[in-house]
């Protein structure tokens, strides 16, 4: 299995602590602020599911802004061989 030791940056831990607190933020984006989170500080690796659900959200032209930054941290965060 490769290894990827990418963290998540500062600014997206930031973006995804406020999502997590927004009444308002769909469940994507939560789902995504949490991988971003748990990925803040350690080289944790993105899940096959997690990767599948932010590469869709990357791929959806109606994605928000905040759904994008937090699907491109997590994609980036994923398992290079998969």
């Amino acid at each position: 299995m490769g290894s990827n030791t990418k963290q998540t940056s500062s600014r997206v831990a930031s973006l995804a602590g406020s999502t997590l607190q927004n009444d308002s933020a769909s469940a994507i984006q939560r789902s995504l602020a949490g991988s971003a989170l748990r990925q803040a500080g350690t080289p944790a690796q993105t899940g096959a599911r997690t990767e599948t659900r932010a590469a869709g959200a990357l791929d959806n032209s109606r994605s928000s802004a905040t759904t994008r930054t937090l699907a491109g941290s997590v994609v980036s965060q994923s398992n290079r061989q998969r």
